[in-house]
């Protein structure tokens, strides 16, 4: 049987950095290989350019990568339906209220990069080394191209990466009680095997980084951190998390938001006694 995962350079030029990140996620590395060429990996990451996580063999599906520049996240931030989107109304935005966010279950950073471009401040959190890397790697080409776009800049500086391993409630355990405004959470869910939503490359991922079994150990301490509410995203038939009924649901198409309220969300919360920001505990405890 093939091994899951390797680096790879998309080019001689590459080696060097390749060979870095192969050091720093304790994986082999197999050179300057185009990954339609490999056998023996299920699955490469490549570095280039762009850091790209690729299904190998001639037949794989395509790359997966974070991208908060061009493609499907540009046309959502310019025509994505703005705070009225189901996502906006799940954390608390309205005109004048941008929450503070701690993304628990960061993944590949899109939920997150919605949120920043409507205004909130958002800590990304991110267990997987892999998907870890691929984060940063998206938000350093994030903050190449606001160099030169006012627009992404503010963005760019409203996001945030934690360079934490730790699983989500354990660093959620951690945080002082009620400190952090808005916890929201998007546990990975068991795929359907013969969903047709889930497109190829996706799979891919999924298979990688697997479900969350232990997503119901979320819920205790994401609640108890928070101050204002924790917002679960779920499958639409997905059991509520921890078996605990919300406060609310907003319902979509395939999704809902789960909403757990706490506190009211008012301007002098946000902007008063309260400053979350400085009682985030980014250290992992001891």
């Amino acid at each position: 049987m093939s091994e899951l995962l390797a680096v790879s350079a998309e080019s001689e030029s590459w080696v060097e950095s390749a060979q870095s990140l192969a050091a720093e996620l304790s994986l082999p590395f197999i050179g300057a290989v185009p990954a339609t060429d490999v056998d023996t990996y299920r699955q490469v990451l490549e570095v280039g350019e762009t850091l790209q996580l690729r299904a190998t063999g001639r037949k794989a599906a395509g790359p997966v990568w974070v991208d908060f520049v061009g493609g499907a996240v540009a046309h959502r931030r310019k025509f994505g339906g703005g705070k009225g989107q189901q996502i906006a109304k799940a954390v608390g935005i309205r005109s004048g209220l941008y929450p503070q966010v701690v993304d628990a279950t960061a993944g590949l950073g899109r939920d997150a990069f919605v949120l920043a471009t409507l205004g909130c401040e958002v800590t990304m959190l991110e267990r997987n080394p892999v998907v870890r890397v691929l984060l940063m790697d998206g938000l350093r080409r994030l903050r190449r191209a606001a160099e030169s776009d006012p627009e992404l800049a503010a963005i760019a500086a409203r996001l945030t990466l934690l360079d934490s391993a730790l699983p989500a409630a354990q660093w959620l355990a951690a945080q002082p009680p009620q400190s952090v405004p808005v916890v929201y959470l998007d546990p990975m869910f068991p795929q359907r095997e013969k969903s047709a939503k889930v497109k190829k490359e996706m799979a891919a991922f999924h298979q990688l980084v697997g479900a969350d079994e232990d997503a119901d150990a979320l819920y205790e301490p994401a609640y108890a951190a928070c101050y204002f509410r924790t917002v679960v995203k779920r499958p639409r038939t997905a059991p509520f998390l921890a078996g605990r009924q919300p406060s609310l649901s907003l319902q979509g198409k395939s999704g809902r938001f789960d909403v757990y309220t706490r506190h009211g969300m008012n301007r002098d919360a946000l902007s008063g006694r309260l400053n979350p920001a400085d009682k985030l505990n980014p250290a992992e405890p001891e």
